[in-house]
């Protein structure tokens, strides 16, 4: 695909797609597939991708209807027959680059209301590449006029091996019902399990010490200063979702429903003019090969 930027440092490299949502097509370490395969001939969206940003909101709002301060907006139902929102606009968007050096970039997309979104915003994603280290920040202003509220978060596909094992502490999850929303927290520990026959589509909350990948040939390690993360697999599939996100799915109209402040489910209300920021690292380390 025309206008892909390749970020390089020692024997790491990555494939960022401005016009492709600001996505991450590819991220390897000494010629490893760390993200899931992808043709970059034929992807259709950034949702195709080894990994992208989830701007202004992360997973899914029911039945794409928003109700905020008292008015409902309908939004535009953008992942084919399912009757929700997901994933906000910024994955379908064109994105701008601002800056760009061998191992850093720089992405912008600023947002007027339309029928995804209908508050006026401006967002950053920045990427840089340290070795076997990736860094990246997503930053949301509120150009609006009014306060509205904001959600942002990464969703990353790893490759999953046979062997693939994932570790993360957490202090509850949301299960899901069948229209793929959340319905009640529960009280989890997090995982510490093989993802071999592993079925899991749950929003997890308190982690606050990274996950832990790791397989024969590697150790991954995903951190981020937003405390929930969406964890979806099964024995279907050769990858793993592993989605630092900063507020429960479905977490505007869960606050409507069940009376309580949207802060508590972790939506940041921005006041015009006001920002919010967030990172996330993967950091891979490949084991040493036996003798």
């Amino acid at each position: 695909m025309a206008n892909n930027i390749v970020l390089q440092s020692h024997t790491s490299a990555c494939l960022i797609s401005p016009t492709l949502g600001g996505a991450l097509l590819r991220f390897t370490v000494e010629g490893q597939s760390i993200l899931r395969a992808v043709d970059t001939h034929n992807i259709a969206n950034a949702r195709g991708a080894g990994s992208f940003a989830m701007i202004p909101f992360s997973n899914r709002i029911g039945q794409a209807s928003l109700v905020w301060m008292g008015t409902n907006h309908p939004l535009v139902r953008n992942n084919g027959e399912e009757p929700h929102a997901i994933h906000g606009v910024g994955w379908q968007r064109v994105w701008s680059v601002l800056e760009k050096k061998n191992d850093y970039l720089l992405l912008s997309y600023e947002h007027k209301a339309d029928a995804g979104w209908p508050f006026d915003f401006e967002a950053s994603q920045a990427f840089l590449l340290k070795d076997a280290e990736l860094y990246q920040t997503i930053s949301i202003t509120n150009q609006d006029t009014k306060p509205t509220p904001v959600g942002m978060g990464w969703h990353p596909y790893f490759v999953k091996q046979a062997d693939t094992k994932i570790k993360f502490k957490a202090s509850a999850l949301w299960q899901m019902g069948e229209d793929k929303l959340p319905t009640l927290a529960v009280p989890s520990e997090g995982l510490d399990t093989t993802c071999e026959g592993l079925r899991v589509d749950h929003c997890f909350e308190g982690c606050v010490d990274g996950v832990r990948l790791e397989d024969s040939s590697k150790i991954i390690k995903i951190e981020s200063n937003l405390n929930r993360l969406v964890v979806y697999t099964n024995p279907t599939i050769d990858c793993i979702a592993v989605e630092p996100v900063s507020h429960v799915n479905n977490a505007i109209n869960m606050s409507n429903a069940l009376s309580i402040e949207a802060e508590q489910l972790g939506v940041k209300i921005l006041q015009p003019g006001e920002s919010v920021t967030a990172q996330m690292s993967i950091k891979v380390k490949n084991k040493t090969p036996p003798l």
